[in-house]
């Protein structure tokens, strides 16, 4: 418990590509709601009840769990599935030219080309970013020491994508909590409810697939 409330004083809200967007609370609402803290590891324990997980921090929390959690199985993809016109969400770092760099890239399916466009802060590594946009054009890009160079484009703007070869390929399907077993990689959304730390929502790899955030 109290690590849980450890991570829940630092949260900082960041885009995430892989889960819905919070609602944005009136201002004076903000602060008597619970933190929602995002956690990002591997499950060392499970039950009907409950999931314990060691975060990348070290921190291990146990999180109580029910029915209503809703359960989402992120898995590998070729970099061909990558086309113009497809919707994705990069984790990146910025290069001195402006263009960004790909940590790794996820395909959005059709039901989630609602998740909102933009450009923002992610905390994935130090000066990492989220940007959740369309692809507008794509070349290869050898000369870059790419795989492929994309034109992205979203509401406010537009970014030059460089996608290493090395960079992990994502998506998403409806998962269920047959996934969520010792060992296996997740990223998860986790809130105190009733005095108790539980999961909301988790991405989780199959058969040791590991998340690439």
């Amino acid at each position: 418990m109290r690590n849980f409330a450890k991570m829940a004083r630092r949260t900082l809200w960041v885009a995430a590509a892989l889960v819905a967007v919070l609602p944005v609370l009136p201002a004076g609402a903000q602060n008597a709601a619970p933190a929602t803290v995002r956690m990002r590891g591997t499950i060392q324990a499970i039950t009907p009840t409950s999931v314990t997980v060691k975060d990348r921090s070290g921190e291990v929390v146990e999180l109580a769990m029910n029915d209503k959690v809703v359960v989402t199985e992120v898995f590998p993809i070729a970099l061909d599935a990558i086309q113009p016109g497809s919707y994705i969400g990069t984790a990146a770092l910025p290069q001195a030219d402006g263009s960004l760099k790909a940590i790794a890239v996820t395909v959005f399916t059709d039901a989630q080309r609602n998740v909102p466009q933009g450009h923002f802060p992610f905390n994935l590594q130090p000066q990492s970013t989220m940007t959740n946009a369309v692809v507008d054009g794509m070349v290869s890009a050898a000369d870059a020491g790419a795989a492929r160079r994309l034109q992205l484009k979203y509401k406010d703007g537009e970014k030059t994508l460089d996608v290493p070869a090395d960079a992990p390929i994502v998506t998403s399907r409806p998962g269920d909590t047959s996934l969520l077993v010792v060992g296996a990689s997740v990223s998860l959304f986790a809130q105190e409810i009733n005095g108790k730390p539980t999961l909301l929502r988790v991405n989780a790899g199959r058969n040791g697939f590991v998340l690439p955030y």
